[in-house]
């Protein structure tokens, strides 16, 4: 390796499109649902619960699996929708589905100890600074202006 006496220049900045940072919102949303809930079952008493068909204080069975995989699924669609639905119809979905996340996040506290609020209060704290990333990233979609008569379309662009 050689050193030169050029001073470094500051870093570049790659551009990202919108719906690679959705997308990888989304990703890491699913990266902490999941391991919240496989975290979960090292505490007392879980694995025993769900040997009697108890989770949560829901009975197990065909309904509560099935609404368990469309809680998951959703977001794991997110991260495909977030790259190939067209921007007006991406942005609206990404708004609507992070929104009703918000109460699906906060709800995993409802009736857990304060033995564990550490680990409920940073897992549900990071699934909401996402969503809020992905709310915000989703608000602020960049927009193009019509090009009018006698103005250069490069410059239309904001």
């Amino acid at each position: 390796m050689t050193r030169t006496d050029r001073p470094a220049g500051a870093l570049q900045e790659a551009h990202i499109p919108v719906q690679a940072k959705l997308a990888a919102a989304w990703a890491s949303f699913m990266f902490l649902y999941i391991y919240v809930d496989y975290l979960a079952l090292y505490k007392p008493g879980i694995i025993n619960d769900i040997l009697v068909g108890v989770v949560h204080e829901f009975d197990t069975g065909p309904t509560f699996v099935a609404l368990a995989l469309t809680l998951v699924a959703i977001p794991i669609l997110m991260i495909l929708l977030s790259t190939t639905l067209p921007a007006r119809v991406n942005r609206a979905t990404n708004l609507v589905v992070a929104t009703l996340y918000i109460p699906v996040s906060v709800y995993n506290a409802e009736g857990e100890s304060w033995t564990y609020f550490y680990f409920y209060g940073l897992s549900i704290g990071l699934e909401l600074l996402l969503l809020a990333f992905i709310l915000r990233a989703a608000w602020t979609w960049p927009r193009t202006i019509r090009a009018t008569a006698g103005r250069d379309p490069a410059q239309a662009r904001v």
